[in-house]
Parts: C-alpha cells; structure tokens; sequence
C-alpha cells in the first residue's frame, strides 16, 4: 500500500508540473548546488550492481527556474566538462568537480540557455522546445532531435540559429510524446538513432542508421531493437571497443522509476537487422535511480570505461535531477 501511495503521489506531481517560461534569450551563469548520493540508500558501502561499479552520484539544484528536465548528455573526452539539453529547450554547460580519488564529486561554471529556432529567436512554446537527445557531430557541431513536433535541427553552437536536417521517413509516424531519444554521432560521420515508443513490429521499436549525404542530410536505413515490457530506450552511446550501450526505463505506479543499463555488439548494428541487448545492470529503488534519459561515455585516468547518466525531474518538485557516474567492470 505505502508503494503505491508514494507511486500515486508520483503520478498525480508529474501531471501537475508545469515546466518554466523559456531561458532568456541570453545566456547566464547559474550556481548549482550538488548533495552527494549514495549508490544504495539502505547500504552506504555499497559500490556495485550488475557489472556497474559506482563513481559517485549527485542530487542537483540551482537558483534557475530553467535548471531541469535533462534530457540527453555529453561529457568532454577528458571527463571535465558536461553539455545536455532539456524538454523545455535551454541548454546547460557545466564543469565537473572530482575527488581525490577521480569520483563524481559536483558541478561548477555553470552556464544556462536557450534553444534558438530557425528564424534566431528563442524557442518559446514547449510543443516546439521538447529537446530529447543531443550528439556532438565530428565537425564540433550539435544535432539535437525534438519530440512533440519531431524533428532534427543540427547547431553550429548550442547559442546559434540551427539549420534543419531531413530525418527519417517514419519520424513523423511516432508518437508525440514517443519519438526520438537515443542518439548517438560515430567519429565516421553516421548517425544512430532509436525512437522510444514507434515500431513496427511486436516487441521491438524502430532505430535508424543514418549515413552522411551530400549537402550535409543523411540516408537513413532502419534496424529493430527489441524491447521487453515497459522498458524503452532513452539513450544511446559508443564504448571504447566499439560496442554500444544504451539506458532503458519503465515507470508505473506501483514500482516506480526503473531503469535497465544494456549493451550490444556493434555487429548487431545492420540495416533491417534486430538488436538484442544484453543487460548490464537494473537500477531500481533502493539504488539510486530517476528518470534516466541520458547517457555519456569516457575513459578514465586508468584507461577504465566511465558511464555516466543524468535524469529527467520533469520539473516536478518530487522527481530529482540527478547524475550518476559508473565504471563498467571487465
């Protein structure tokens, strides 16, 4: 009964949340105050699940009204520097604080914005401001896909005005509130990505391999991920060896947020072929856990795999904005 009490409250807060007005149209520093996490509330000393070992976690605030709803995340090749977007289109750059030991420890020089549309202006409506994944481009530039009116607008600076990119011919079949959240840009130029909740066959939704055109567009070529119930793709993200990983969640009223960390070989990745996860951990209360809708890989300084998540709040006062920091283990 309690768990379904506190997965009511969670329900009835989501629906009452209300995201912000829209950043300004100038961006500006933000303080944002981090509280540490332990990877299991009930068990301070815990350090591993599944093959994640734990590298810290934070809680985060900030004195901005425009501070959550993190949607997507990439973090600098050193591991010192974050970028993510969020579902009511500003944008964040931050730098990361680590301990002594190269653990998670906050975020410092802060800065916060807002998505500029095609005519320069600010994005101000949320059906055009519903920014879900990020992926930095080989040239250094963003392209960012928009759930609601899904589309995909690629940006020389995250403050510039994008130009937009022709996405796949399905993209505009997905649900509104279902499209395009996983995303990645692989060093060769191509493009994967994978819609939340559009498919075409049972147990699986549709993912798109985009190779470069002329004119800076792509041809897009579909593949299948499979998908067990309740559980769909948030993001997406290379490994060192080149094999992907990729973040899931479900939420319901009685279980609440949860969240499964997957893995694929990159063989698996070929037009009209079906990709078929394996699961690296799950993350459900009591380990720390939100609406995980980002995901970043780096190596650290021993040469290990760093994965690191960040969540969605919704804007709602009784979900958190947080980010965690995993090795993957041998």
């Amino acid at each position: 009964m309690i768990r379904y009490l506190v997965g009511l409250c969670l329900l009835v807060g989501a629906c009452a949340s209300v995201p912000p007005p829209p950043a300004g149209a100038q961006d500006q520093a933000i303080e944002i105050k981090s509280s540490s996490l332990p990877l299991r509330i009930d068990e301070p000393d815990a350090d591993r699940i599944g093959r994640l070992i734990w590298r810290g976690g934070i809680a985060m605030t900030a004195n901005s009204r425009n501070f959550g709803g993190w949607s997507a995340l990439h973090v600098s090749a050193d591991g010192r520097s974050l970028t993510s977007v969020s579902d009511a289109g500003a944008w964040l750059t931050a730098a990361i604080d680590h301990d002594a030991r190269g653990n998670l420890a906050g975020l410092s020089n802060a800065r916060i914005g807002q998505l500029r549309g095609l005519t320069g202006k600010p994005i101000s409506s949320k059906a055009e401001a519903d920014a879900e994944a990020l992926a930095r481009l080989p040239d250094g530039s963003w392209l960012i896909t928009f759930e609601r009116h899904h589309r995909l607008w690629r940006y020389p600076t995250l403050a510039a005005t994008p130009s937009p990119v022709e996405g796949p011919a399905e993209i505009g079949r997905q649900p509104a509130n279902g499209g395009i959240e996983s995303l990645a840009a692989l060093a060769d130029g191509r493009v994967i990505a994978i819609s939340e909740d559009y498919g075409q066959r049972p147990g699986t939704v549709m993912g798109w391999i985009g190779q470069p055109a002329a004119g800076g567009g792509y041809l897009w070529r579909s593949f299948d991920y499979a998908t067990i119930p309740d559980f769909r793709p948030t993001a997406i993200a290379m490994l060192p060896d080149g094999s992907f990983a990729t973040v899931e969640r479900a939420f319901d009223v009685v279980r609440g947020v949860r969240c499964r960390v997957m893995r694929f070989d990159a063989a698996q990745l070929k037009p009209g072929a079906t990709v078929r996860p394996e699961e690296l951990a799950r993350l459900a209360s009591p380990y720390a856990v939100d609406n995980l809708e980002g995901m970043a890989v780096t190596k650290g300084a021993r040469g290990e795999t760093l994965l690191w998540l960040i969540s969605d709040d919704n804007f709602n006062p009784l979900q958190r904005n947080i980010l965690l920091l995993f090795e993957l283990a041998p």
